[in-house]
């Protein structure tokens, strides 16, 4: 088991992914203590002045200007996680909680948040007891931050609200820490509203999102590299020097994949001499490294944003090392709302253009001499035709879903908060289209494999061999036709998982 160690100056992509999907234990480096503490002793000092400062001695949002008298002040900090705790829906992944608490717990590291120590060593010790708060998946408004999904994660540190079980249903947090051996906490002044203020939530979503992305578009070039070996089409579009004339990074990388992934096929030597073959492929085969590539550049500018984010302080107000406190916009989520909004417009192409590659595999007219719907007995059996339905009404899911979440604010507290993000929405809908890409991808698959079945005896590429291999044994051999979905289902897995991939890489080299 690893250690991811929080640092005051923060945490990495892999210490989120490692906290989040994996086992790893949360330790808290001696100098975050220390760092916490000094911020702490200055929010101690304005308390003892009697100074005004919003979120210490006055009300939030819309009543900043409410006057709270020293013994009222830790009854705010609870009133206020118990009232912004009001989401509703289905519970948000595990995943996705665990991230938001690591990255909440990274943000008070920074030793800006003016909170004692002892708040970070509450959610170091539920991750570490695997302790997973419910959050509702509406609530956010990407400003002041992630409020509603964060109050819900703090109020299990009060001992209230909901966690959830194993089993994944909704259990009392109270009895969670009784059974973990944990005690509720008792917060002070300014430490509920550092507990929920900030991009927590939709910066986790982010970060495994750009995780999934980037395998998912090494993928899409296996699966693009399929269905043209399939279809008989050229490998001579990506070539590098074609590509060297139009100089985008990710069309680069994306074409010189294709390109090796069509090599040493007898399947491609069968036409690369026939000048009666066509001499330019459709637009979904010989533009691919266009279209991927340029998600691929999508991805690299939205890893940027994140990485900035990391290390970035977005509580409200923060405490400075020169002893003021200072209000700030941090929090609003715009810079990863409109990143996840690119990033899902990416994706969605992405999966809308290996769509149209299998419409031309199942295409008796346009799939040069495979049977039609890749059923060698058409007519009686409808092969692959239904797949190919399924993956256009993803097709079309995804474009709704790429319309922008980012452009949807909508005024709240009073006109106080009169412009909002909308980055929770943003990261949420992403991850769908992720998973729908992982779909489409699916479709592709099982539509190139079964395509290169076809053209036996001649045998297809190394990474045509390792994905037959792959799906064969539940797939069969062309035939009869069989209950589909647990075929489809097969095929997600191996290209949401490593196997493939690891496998044509061990015979043709590292993927870009």
């Amino acid at each position: 088991m690893t250690n991811v160690t929080i640092q005051p100056t923060g945490i990495t992509a892999d210490d989120v992914l490692a906290v989040a999907r994996g086992t790893a234990t949360v330790v808290l480096a001696p100098a975050t203590i220390e760092a916490m503490a000094t911020s702490r002793a200055i929010v101690d000092g304005i308390e003892s002045s009697g100074r005004p400062v919003y979120g210490v001695s006055t009300g939030f949002g819309a009543l900043a200007n409410t006057f709270i008298a020293p013994e009222r002040r830790a009854e705010l900090q609870h009133a206020l996680i118990r009232s912004h705790a009001a989401g509703v829906g289905a519970p948000m992944p595990r995943e996705v909680v665990r991230a938001m608490m690591l990255l909440r717990v990274r943000s008070l590291a920074l030793g800006r948040s003016g909170v004692r120590p002892l708040v970070a060593e509450a959610l170091v010790d539920l991750l570490n007891h695997d302790i997973t708060p419910w959050v509702p998946e509406h609530g956010s408004l990407g400003a002041s931050g992630d409020l509603a999904p964060l109050a819900h994660c703090a109020l299990v540190l009060l001992g209230e609200g909901w966690v959830l079980s194993p089993a994944g249903e909704r259990q009392d947090a109270a009895d969670a820490l009784t059974a973990a051996g944990l005690k509720p906490i008792e917060l002070a002044a300014k430490e509920g509203l550092a507990l929920i203020n900030g991009t927590d939530g939709m910066l986790g979503m982010l970060l495994l999102a750009i995780h999934d992305a980037a395998h998912l578009f090494a993928m899409a070039d296996v699966t693009a590299a399929l269905a043209i070996e399939a279809m008989l089409g050229s490998e001579r579009p990506f070539l590098p020097e074609l590509h060297a004339i139009r100089p985008h990074p990710g069309q680069a990388a994306s074409a010189a994949n294709i390109h090796r992934l069509l090599q040493n096929s007898r399947v491609m030597d069968s036409h690369r001499d026939d000048l009666a073959h066509a001499v330019q492929d459709a637009y979904s085969m010989r533009c691919a490294p266009q279209v991927a590539g340029a998600a691929r550049d999508t991805l690299d500018f939205v890893r940027t944003v994140a990485a900035r984010e990391l290390v970035s302080v977005v509580d409200n107000p923060v405490v400075l090392p020169d002893g003021r406190v200072e209000s700030t916009g941090n929090f609003h989520g715009a810079p990863l709302g409109f990143a996840a909004d690119f990033l899902a417009i990416a994706a969605a192409e992405v999966g809308a253009i290996a769509e149209r590659r299998v419409d031309r595999l199942l295409d008796v007219t346009r799939s040069r001499e495979l049977p039609a719907f890749l059923s060698p007995d058409a007519g009686v059996n409808s092969g692959l035709m239904i797949a190919q339905y399924t993956a256009a009404g993803i097709v079309a899911e995804n474009r709704r879903l790429a319309a922008p979440a980012s452009v949807d604010s909508l005024p709240t507290s009073g006109m106080q908060e009169d412009h909002v993000s909308m980055g929770w929405a943003a990261a949420k809908k992403l991850r769908t289209v992720l998973d729908n890409l992982t779909s489409l991808l699916a479709v592709e698959l099982l539509a190139g494999v079964r395509g290169l079945q076809l053209r036996a005896p001649l045998q297809p590429s190394p990474a045509g061999k390792a994905a037959v291999e792959a799906l064969t044994d539940v797939i069969g051999e062309p035939g009869p036709d069989v209950f589909l979905a647990p075929l489809v289902e097969t095929a997600r897995a191996v290209v949401s998982g490593p196997n493939l991939r690891a496998a044509i890489e061990s015979e043709i080299g590292t993927l870009s």
